[in-house]
């Protein structure tokens, strides 16, 4: 099987048996045309079927991405990114991730959550609402909670302001930080100690000597929980790296004479029923790899940046020096195997993901506040 590239003939690399479902734009395309033309031409010369298919959405309200000055933000857009996730992600494997460890520090951390004064919960600036575990709100009870959105450096200053407000709304204290360079780290410890101070006013009333304050840091999986922990204390006393899984038993530290911090090992569900949430945590870095295909999610970050209201899909083609046909992202990487990885999917694959996560498509935000 071969594939007719730029009118040279290549011969195909191996393709992932999922597939990648892609939403046309409104209207004849003339690229997604000639790639659909390339493609019958691949499949008559052999008789295996081309896994590569790119049928029509359930939305046709997509605009071009472009404006005047290169950027626009609507609300629309972001819910039609939404409601697209959704439909790409149907068909593929589902993303799970359950090791042991996670499972004994969920049962831990519910004991040592009944002596907190305040809970520290930790999630990921570019997407807040996939970061946050389903059963939070039961186990924190009526506890006093700070929200720190960390990486702040990787979105924008909207995206920033639109999560303040709407948490605002909701009566949610919120910090925005950088955990890597310390940025809201003494601001989070000022108001944890704000938070708890009436715990020792009461320790007084009823005769006892004051203590420090408790609080607990919790969160998913390389949200950056130890890191922000390191920076407070100005010294690594936690082990952090850019991975899920590093942290791995429940730590308590001293921050002064005044605050004791509890860090603990991401936690996510047993099973994620949400796998559009999901596939955001796999971009993201935020759940192990070996619970999804690196090909598959690369692919649908692709079609994501391709619709995402300030990143433009000529930033993508830009980038690669290939054409985004119909704005399929299994194209993309095919492409971008063949021209760089010997025809290695995977290699393209991760090639993406660690482009977004390292900030090269700019301050990108996969998630927005639900209208």
């Amino acid at each position: 099987m071969t594939v007719q590239l730029s009118g040279l003939w290549s011969p195909c690399p191996k393709i992932s048996t999922h597939f990648i479902q892609c939403r046309n734009s409104p209207g004849p395309n003339p690229k997604l045309s000639r790639a659909k033309t390339a493609l019958s031409a691949t499949a008559s010369l052999s008789s295996p079927t081309p896994t590569i298919k790119i049928v029509g959405g359930k939305t046709s309200t997509w605009r071009e991405n472009e404006s005047v000055n290169g950027e626009f933000e609507d609300e629309t857009d972001w819910a039609n990114m939404d409601a697209d996730l959704y439909y790409w992600t149907r068909g593929l494997r589902p993303v799970q991730w359950y090791p042991g460890h996670i499972a004994k520090t969920e049962k831990e951390l519910k004991e040592q959550l009944k002596l907190m004064d305040v809970v520290i919960e930790v999630r990921d600036a570019r997407i807040p609402l996939s970061t946050t575990h389903p059963q939070m709100d039961l186990w924190l009870g009526n506890r006093k909670r700070i929200l720190v959105l960390n990486r702040e450096d990787m979105i924008s200053t909207a995206d920033r302001n639109a999560w303040a407000m709407y948490f605002s709304r909701q009566g949610t204290k919120v910090v925005f930080s950088n955990g890597q360079l310390g940025m809201g780290t003494m601001k989070l410890g000022r108001l944890a100690k704000s938070l708890a101070a009436g715990v020792n006013v009461k320790r007084r009333a009823k005769g006892l000597l004051p203590r420090s304050v408790r609080a607990g840091i919790v969160g998913y999986p390389n949200v950056g929980k130890s890191s922000l922990i390191n920076r407070l204390l100005k010294r690594r006393m936690c082990p952090a790296a850019p991975r899920p899984g590093v942290t791995r038993e429940l730590k308590w530290v001293r921050f002064g004479k005044d605050l004791e911090l509890l860090d603990s090992p991401g936690i996510l569900p047993m099973r994620i029923s949400d796998q559009a949430a999901a596939i955001k945590l796999a971009i993201c870095d935020d759940i192990g790899e070996r619970s999804y295909d690196v090909t598959d999610v690369a692919a649908i970050l692709v079609q994501m940046l391709a619709k995402h209201p300030t990143v433009v899909r000529k930033a993508l083609e830009n980038r690669y020096k290939v054409d985004l046909d119909g704005q399929c992202g299994k194209i993309l990487i095919d492409k971008l195997a063949l021209r760089l990885f010997n025809g290695d999917l995977h290699q393209a694959a991760f090639r993406v993901l660690s482009d977004f996560r390292k900030g090269k498509f700019g301050w990108v935000a996969l998630e927005r506040p639900p209208r």
